[in-house]
């Protein structure tokens, strides 16, 4: 039987304007192939900003 944790990975998320911003998440690697983008709040600029993730 396949463990729940088996198909997700921890992944960064760096902010695309200031590259200091770090967040990490987990995502499901065999149905999300492409990279995640999320608008998370940056605070070295204190206002929400796109995260790209980062390998």
């Amino acid at each position: 039987m396949a463990k729940k944790a088996e198909h997700r990975e921890i992944i960064r998320l760096v902010c695309t304007e200031d590259g200091r911003s770090v967040y990490t998440t987990t995502k499901n690697k065999q149905k999300t192939k492409d990279r995640l983008e999320l608008m998370k709040y940056s605070p070295f600029l204190r206002k929400h900003t796109l995260h790209r993730e980062k390998k």
